[in-house]
Protein backbone atom coordinates (compact mmCIF):
# COMPACT_ATOMS: atom_id res chain seq x y z
CA UNK A 1 0.00 0.00 0.00
CA UNK A 2 1.12 3.34 -1.01
CA UNK A 3 0.29 6.49 0.69
CA UNK A 4 0.29 9.43 -1.18
CA UNK A 5 3.34 12.12 -0.92
CA UNK A 6 4.83 9.68 2.16
CA UNK A 7 7.26 7.47 2.54
CA UNK A 8 7.13 5.77 5.41
CA UNK A 9 9.51 3.10 5.28
CA UNK A 10 9.74 1.81 8.81
CA UNK A 11 6.01 2.21 9.14
CA UNK A 12 5.12 -0.40 6.38
CA UNK A 13 7.97 -2.59 7.41
CA UNK A 14 6.32 -3.39 10.85
CA UNK A 15 2.62 -2.61 10.11
CA UNK A 16 1.98 -3.11 6.47
CA UNK A 17 3.83 -6.48 6.16
CA UNK A 18 2.27 -7.29 9.47
CA UNK A 19 -0.96 -6.98 7.73
CA UNK A 20 -0.70 -8.39 4.46
CA UNK A 21 0.49 -11.60 6.41
CA UNK A 22 -2.60 -12.02 7.94
CA UNK A 23 -4.25 -11.24 4.95
CA UNK A 24 -2.47 -13.79 2.29
CA UNK A 25 -3.00 -16.26 5.27
CA UNK A 26 -6.61 -17.24 4.20
CA UNK A 27 -7.20 -21.03 3.92
CA UNK A 28 -10.31 -23.14 3.35
CA UNK A 29 -11.32 -23.12 7.23
CA UNK A 30 -10.91 -19.23 6.94
CA UNK A 31 -13.59 -18.91 3.73
CA UNK A 32 -15.98 -21.38 5.41
CA UNK A 33 -16.75 -19.38 8.24
CA UNK A 34 -16.71 -16.07 6.41
CA UNK A 35 -19.38 -17.82 3.98
CA UNK A 36 -21.99 -18.00 6.84
CA UNK A 37 -21.06 -14.29 8.41
CA UNK A 38 -23.17 -11.60 8.06
CA UNK A 39 -21.08 -8.58 7.90
CA UNK A 40 -21.90 -5.21 10.08
CA UNK A 41 -21.48 -2.47 7.56
CA UNK A 42 -21.68 1.11 9.22
CA UNK A 43 -22.66 3.78 6.60
CA UNK A 44 -19.05 5.69 6.18
CA UNK A 45 -20.71 8.16 4.17
CA UNK A 46 -22.32 9.23 1.23
CA UNK A 47 -21.06 8.58 -2.80
CA UNK A 48 -19.32 11.68 -3.37
CA UNK A 49 -19.42 13.33 -6.59
CA UNK A 50 -17.62 11.79 -9.72
CA UNK A 51 -17.00 15.30 -11.60
CA UNK A 52 -13.55 16.14 -12.07
CA UNK A 53 -12.14 13.38 -13.95
CA UNK A 54 -10.25 14.55 -17.08
CA UNK A 55 -11.52 11.66 -19.36
CA UNK A 56 -13.61 8.67 -19.00
CA UNK A 57 -12.58 5.45 -20.64
CA UNK A 58 -14.90 2.54 -21.58
CA UNK A 59 -17.64 4.37 -20.33
CA UNK A 60 -19.76 7.40 -20.40
CA UNK A 61 -18.77 9.57 -17.67
CA UNK A 62 -20.58 8.14 -14.67
CA UNK A 63 -22.57 10.43 -12.04
CA UNK A 64 -23.65 9.20 -8.07
CA UNK A 65 -27.19 10.44 -9.21
CA UNK A 66 -26.78 7.99 -12.05
CA UNK A 67 -25.54 4.46 -9.94
CA UNK A 68 -28.39 4.66 -7.29
CA UNK A 69 -29.82 1.40 -7.14
CA UNK A 70 -26.53 -0.67 -8.06
CA UNK A 71 -23.65 -1.68 -6.43
CA UNK A 72 -20.21 0.20 -6.28
CA UNK A 73 -16.74 0.05 -6.45
CA UNK A 74 -14.81 2.74 -6.52
CA UNK A 75 -10.80 1.88 -7.03
CA UNK A 76 -8.36 4.55 -6.31
CA UNK A 77 -5.09 3.09 -8.96
CA UNK A 78 -2.03 4.30 -10.48
CA UNK A 79 -0.61 1.79 -13.40
CA UNK A 80 2.99 1.67 -11.77
CA UNK A 81 1.92 0.83 -8.85
CA UNK A 82 2.72 -2.55 -7.34
CA UNK A 83 0.43 -3.29 -4.59
CA UNK A 84 -2.23 -2.26 -6.95
CA UNK A 85 -1.39 -4.96 -9.64
CA UNK A 86 -1.57 -7.32 -7.16
CA UNK A 87 -5.30 -6.24 -6.41
CA UNK A 88 -6.16 -6.33 -10.04
CA UNK A 89 -7.06 -10.10 -10.64
CA UNK A 90 -8.89 -10.15 -8.47
CA UNK A 91 -11.31 -6.89 -9.07
CA UNK A 92 -11.24 -7.38 -12.78
CA UNK A 93 -12.79 -11.15 -11.62
CA UNK A 94 -15.55 -9.27 -9.88
CA UNK A 95 -16.10 -7.14 -12.47
CA UNK A 96 -16.55 -9.71 -14.48
CA UNK A 97 -18.66 -12.00 -12.07
CA UNK A 98 -20.73 -9.90 -10.86
CA UNK A 99 -21.64 -6.96 -13.80
CA UNK A 100 -25.06 -9.07 -14.83
CA UNK A 101 -26.12 -8.95 -11.32
CA UNK A 102 -25.95 -5.13 -10.57
CA UNK A 103 -22.57 -4.68 -9.72
CA UNK A 104 -20.64 -1.39 -11.23
CA UNK A 105 -16.27 -1.17 -10.96
CA UNK A 106 -15.22 2.25 -11.41
CA UNK A 107 -11.23 2.53 -11.88
CA UNK A 108 -10.54 6.28 -10.87
CA UNK A 109 -6.69 6.13 -12.07
CA UNK A 110 -4.54 8.85 -9.72
CA UNK A 111 -1.36 9.62 -10.50
CA UNK A 112 1.50 9.42 -8.23
CA UNK A 113 4.42 9.64 -11.18
CA UNK A 114 4.48 13.21 -13.66
CA UNK A 115 4.49 10.58 -16.67
CA UNK A 116 1.15 8.82 -15.27
CA UNK A 117 -0.79 12.31 -16.01
CA UNK A 118 -0.02 11.59 -19.91
CA UNK A 119 -3.22 10.29 -21.36
CA UNK A 120 -1.23 8.23 -23.75
CA UNK A 121 0.43 6.22 -20.80
CA UNK A 122 -3.17 5.37 -19.23
CA UNK A 123 -4.41 4.15 -22.53
CA UNK A 124 -1.70 2.10 -23.22
CA UNK A 125 -1.73 0.84 -19.50
CA UNK A 126 -5.18 0.20 -19.25
CA UNK A 127 -5.61 -1.74 -22.26
CA UNK A 128 -2.53 -3.70 -21.67
CA UNK A 129 -3.47 -4.86 -18.47
CA UNK A 130 -6.91 -5.72 -19.39
CA UNK A 131 -8.79 -3.59 -17.20
CA UNK A 132 -12.10 -3.29 -19.27
CA UNK A 133 -14.26 -1.44 -16.35
CA UNK A 134 -15.32 2.31 -16.46
CA UNK A 135 -12.17 4.36 -15.81
CA UNK A 136 -12.32 8.23 -14.79
CA UNK A 137 -9.05 9.92 -15.40
CA UNK A 138 -8.69 11.93 -11.80
CA UNK A 139 -5.16 13.30 -12.85
CA UNK A 140 -6.13 16.40 -11.17
CA UNK A 141 -7.12 14.53 -7.89
CA UNK A 142 -10.71 15.92 -7.70
CA UNK A 143 -12.28 12.68 -6.84
CA UNK A 144 -9.66 11.83 -4.64
CA UNK A 145 -10.13 14.74 -3.00
CA UNK A 146 -13.74 14.22 -2.93
CA UNK A 147 -13.10 10.91 -1.32
CA UNK A 148 -10.14 12.16 1.09
CA UNK A 149 -8.50 9.21 -0.25
CA UNK A 150 -4.80 8.87 1.25
CA UNK A 151 -3.97 5.49 -0.67
CA UNK A 152 -3.41 3.19 -3.73
CA UNK A 153 -4.67 0.75 -3.98
CA UNK A 154 -8.53 1.73 -2.15
CA UNK A 155 -11.59 0.26 -2.73
CA UNK A 156 -14.85 2.17 -1.59
CA UNK A 157 -17.83 -0.26 -1.22
CA UNK A 158 -21.25 1.85 -1.88
CA UNK A 159 -24.64 0.36 -1.27
CA UNK A 160 -27.58 1.13 -4.03
CA UNK A 161 -28.38 3.73 -1.80
CA UNK A 162 -25.44 5.44 -2.81
CA UNK A 163 -23.69 4.84 0.94
CA UNK A 164 -20.27 3.89 1.16
CA UNK A 165 -20.27 0.84 3.85
CA UNK A 166 -16.57 -0.30 3.74
CA UNK A 167 -13.07 0.25 2.22
CA UNK A 168 -10.23 -1.46 2.29
CA UNK A 169 -7.09 -0.12 1.56
CA UNK A 170 -3.74 -2.04 0.40
CA UNK A 171 -3.71 -5.74 -0.68
CA UNK A 172 -5.45 -8.61 0.88
CA UNK A 173 -9.01 -9.11 2.33
CA UNK A 174 -9.70 -10.54 -0.71
CA UNK A 175 -12.76 -13.10 0.82
CA UNK A 176 -13.87 -10.53 2.80
CA UNK A 177 -13.97 -8.35 -0.08
CA UNK A 178 -15.68 -10.39 -1.99
CA UNK A 179 -18.29 -11.61 0.89
CA UNK A 180 -19.00 -7.98 1.28
CA UNK A 181 -20.11 -7.49 -2.42
CA UNK A 182 -22.37 -10.65 -1.96
CA UNK A 183 -23.68 -9.40 0.48
CA UNK A 184 -24.58 -5.91 -0.74
CA UNK A 185 -25.69 -7.40 -3.69
CA UNK A 186 -27.98 -9.22 -1.95
CA UNK A 187 -29.68 -6.65 0.29
CA UNK A 188 -30.01 -4.68 -2.82
CA UNK A 189 -32.32 -7.44 -4.39
CA UNK A 190 -30.31 -9.19 -6.56
CA UNK A 191 -31.30 -12.83 -6.96
CA UNK A 192 -28.92 -16.06 -7.95
CA UNK A 193 -25.84 -14.18 -6.18
CA UNK A 194 -23.76 -17.37 -5.69
CA UNK A 195 -21.70 -17.68 -2.38
CA UNK A 196 -18.43 -19.44 -4.20
CA UNK A 197 -15.97 -17.17 -4.39
CA UNK A 198 -13.21 -16.50 -7.70
CA UNK A 199 -10.51 -18.42 -8.64
CA UNK A 200 -7.78 -16.26 -9.04
CA UNK A 201 -4.60 -17.23 -10.62
CA UNK A 202 -1.83 -14.39 -10.76
CA UNK A 203 1.46 -14.91 -13.20
CA UNK A 204 3.96 -12.30 -13.58
CA UNK A 205 3.44 -8.81 -11.82
CA UNK A 206 0.48 -9.86 -10.60
CA UNK A 207 1.62 -12.94 -8.27
CA UNK A 208 1.05 -12.34 -4.95
CA UNK A 209 4.24 -11.29 -2.86
CA UNK A 210 5.99 -13.73 -0.95
CA UNK A 211 5.79 -12.03 1.90
CA UNK A 212 7.81 -14.68 4.41
CA UNK A 213 10.91 -13.67 2.19
CA UNK A 214 10.23 -10.00 1.66
CA UNK A 215 12.95 -7.67 3.23
CA UNK A 216 13.02 -5.01 0.90
CA UNK A 217 10.38 -2.43 0.86
CA UNK A 218 9.65 0.64 -1.97
CA UNK A 219 12.41 3.10 -2.65
CA UNK A 220 12.66 5.73 -4.81
CA UNK A 221 15.55 7.30 -6.91
CA UNK A 222 14.69 10.77 -6.94
CA UNK A 223 16.07 12.62 -3.94
CA UNK A 224 13.41 14.33 -2.69
CA UNK A 225 12.42 10.59 -1.55
CA UNK A 226 15.05 8.38 -1.76
CA UNK A 227 16.74 6.57 1.32
CA UNK A 228 20.23 4.92 1.86
CA UNK A 229 22.13 6.16 -0.98
CA UNK A 230 25.35 5.40 -0.72
CA UNK A 231 27.58 6.85 -3.69
CA UNK A 232 30.97 8.31 -2.92
CA UNK A 233 30.27 12.45 -2.29
CA UNK A 234 26.59 11.56 -2.33
CA UNK A 235 23.66 13.09 -4.39
CA UNK A 236 23.94 16.50 -6.24
CA UNK A 237 20.24 17.62 -7.17
CA UNK A 238 19.81 19.09 -10.91
CA UNK A 239 23.35 18.86 -12.30
CA UNK A 240 25.37 16.18 -14.64
CA UNK A 241 27.62 14.62 -12.27
CA UNK A 242 29.98 11.43 -12.72
CA UNK A 243 29.30 8.91 -9.69
CA UNK A 244 30.69 5.71 -8.55
CA UNK A 245 29.00 2.46 -7.25
CA UNK A 246 29.77 1.45 -3.50
CA UNK A 247 31.06 -1.61 -3.12
CA UNK A 248 30.58 -3.21 -0.81
CA UNK A 249 26.47 -2.37 -0.44
CA UNK A 250 24.53 -2.74 3.02
CA UNK A 251 20.93 -4.22 2.64
CA UNK A 252 18.68 -2.05 1.14
CA UNK A 253 21.43 0.66 0.30
CA UNK A 254 22.22 1.12 -3.48
CA UNK A 255 24.51 3.83 -5.57
CA UNK A 256 24.99 5.11 -9.16
CA UNK A 257 27.78 4.61 -11.59
CA UNK A 258 28.51 6.74 -14.44
CA UNK A 259 26.72 10.18 -15.54
CA UNK A 260 23.55 10.88 -14.16
CA UNK A 261 21.76 14.02 -13.49
CA UNK A 262 20.08 13.01 -9.77
CA UNK A 263 16.57 15.07 -9.64
CA UNK A 264 13.78 15.27 -7.37
CA UNK A 265 11.73 12.52 -8.79
CA UNK A 266 13.97 10.38 -11.02
CA UNK A 267 17.43 9.66 -11.82
CA UNK A 268 17.92 10.40 -15.58
CA UNK A 269 21.22 9.03 -17.48
CA UNK A 270 23.42 11.15 -19.71
CA UNK A 271 25.67 9.22 -20.94
CA UNK A 272 25.66 5.32 -21.96
CA UNK A 273 27.48 2.80 -19.78
CA UNK A 274 25.62 4.41 -16.53
CA UNK A 275 24.33 1.54 -13.73
CA UNK A 276 22.37 1.19 -10.72
CA UNK A 277 23.35 -1.09 -7.60
CA UNK A 278 21.15 -2.42 -5.08
CA UNK A 279 21.76 -4.93 -2.57
CA UNK A 280 17.82 -6.51 -1.80
CA UNK A 281 16.49 -9.69 -0.58
CA UNK A 282 12.79 -10.48 -1.77
CA UNK A 283 11.56 -13.06 -4.84
CA UNK A 284 10.73 -10.29 -6.94
CA UNK A 285 12.76 -6.58 -7.91
CA UNK A 286 10.71 -4.45 -10.38
CA UNK A 287 12.04 -0.94 -11.50
CA UNK A 288 9.76 1.97 -12.60
CA UNK A 289 11.33 3.77 -15.32
CA UNK A 290 10.65 4.71 -18.96
CA UNK A 291 13.03 6.34 -21.84
CA UNK A 292 12.99 10.16 -21.56
CA UNK A 293 12.08 11.21 -25.20
CA UNK A 294 8.82 9.45 -26.15
CA UNK A 295 9.07 7.00 -29.23
CA UNK A 296 13.12 6.31 -28.28
CA UNK A 297 14.21 2.70 -26.23
CA UNK A 298 16.83 1.99 -24.01
CA UNK A 299 18.99 -1.33 -24.03
CA UNK A 300 19.85 -2.52 -20.70
CA UNK A 301 21.66 -5.46 -19.25
CA UNK A 302 20.84 -6.94 -15.51
CA UNK A 303 23.14 -8.83 -13.48
CA UNK A 304 22.33 -10.53 -10.05
CA UNK A 305 25.46 -11.06 -7.83
CA UNK A 306 27.32 -10.40 -10.66
CA UNK A 307 26.47 -12.78 -13.21
CA UNK A 308 23.44 -12.82 -15.86
CA UNK A 309 19.91 -14.07 -14.05
CA UNK A 310 19.13 -17.10 -15.33
CA UNK A 311 16.37 -18.90 -13.84
CA UNK A 312 15.85 -15.52 -11.89
CA UNK A 313 15.22 -13.66 -14.62
CA UNK A 314 11.80 -11.29 -14.57
CA UNK A 315 9.14 -11.34 -17.30
CA UNK A 316 10.88 -8.16 -18.88
CA UNK A 317 14.59 -9.94 -19.26
CA UNK A 318 15.71 -12.87 -20.66
CA UNK A 319 17.91 -15.28 -18.91
CA UNK A 320 20.89 -13.48 -19.90
CA UNK A 321 19.58 -10.25 -18.60
CA UNK A 322 19.26 -8.25 -21.52
CA UNK A 323 16.03 -5.98 -21.98
CA UNK A 324 14.39 -2.82 -23.49
CA UNK A 325 12.90 -0.08 -21.99
CA UNK A 326 10.50 1.49 -24.68
CA UNK A 327 7.38 2.04 -21.95
CA UNK A 328 7.02 4.15 -18.96
CA UNK A 329 6.38 1.56 -16.69
CA UNK A 330 6.59 -0.78 -14.18
CA UNK A 331 9.57 -3.38 -14.85
CA UNK A 332 10.24 -7.10 -13.31
CA UNK A 333 13.73 -8.00 -13.35
CA UNK A 334 13.77 -10.33 -11.23
CA UNK A 335 11.90 -13.64 -9.73
CA UNK A 336 14.24 -15.68 -8.10
CA UNK A 337 13.72 -19.31 -7.26
CA UNK A 338 14.65 -20.63 -4.19
CA UNK A 339 16.55 -19.96 -1.48
CA UNK A 340 15.93 -16.53 -1.22
CA UNK A 341 19.09 -14.52 0.07
CA UNK A 342 20.40 -10.72 0.17
CA UNK A 343 21.41 -10.30 -3.11
CA UNK A 344 23.13 -8.09 -5.52
CA UNK A 345 21.19 -6.62 -8.37
CA UNK A 346 22.81 -4.54 -10.63
CA UNK A 347 21.58 -2.80 -14.26
CA UNK A 348 23.43 -1.34 -17.07
CA UNK A 349 22.01 1.04 -19.40
CA UNK A 350 23.47 0.58 -23.14
CA UNK A 351 22.41 3.58 -24.24
CA UNK A 352 21.61 7.12 -22.77
CA UNK A 353 17.83 8.65 -22.14
CA UNK A 354 16.73 6.44 -18.93
CA UNK A 355 14.85 7.99 -16.34
CA UNK A 356 14.54 5.49 -13.37
CA UNK A 357 12.13 6.52 -10.36
CA UNK A 358 11.66 3.55 -7.42
CA UNK A 359 12.25 -0.12 -7.13
CA UNK A 360 9.68 -2.25 -5.83
CA UNK A 361 9.71 -5.81 -4.02
CA UNK A 362 7.70 -8.41 -4.03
Amino acid sequence: MMKANQFLLATMAVGAIGALLVAFAQNERVEQQMAHKTFHLPVEGKLPSLDGAIEWLNSEPLTAPQLRGKVVLVEFWTYTCINWRRTLPYVRAWAEKYKDQGLVVIGVHTPEFEFEKNLQNVHWASKDMGVKYPIAVDSKFAIWRAFGNEYWPAVYFIDAKGNIRHHQFGEGEYAESERIIQQLLTDAGARGVSGELVAVTAPGAEAAPDLGDLKSLENFLGLERTENFTSPGGAVLGKRHTYVASNPLRLNHWSLAGDWTMQRAAAALNEAGGRIVYRFHARDLHLIMGPAARESSVRFRVRIDGHPPGAAHGSDVDEQGNGTVVEQRMYQLIRQPPPIIDRQFEIEFLDPGVEAFSFTFG
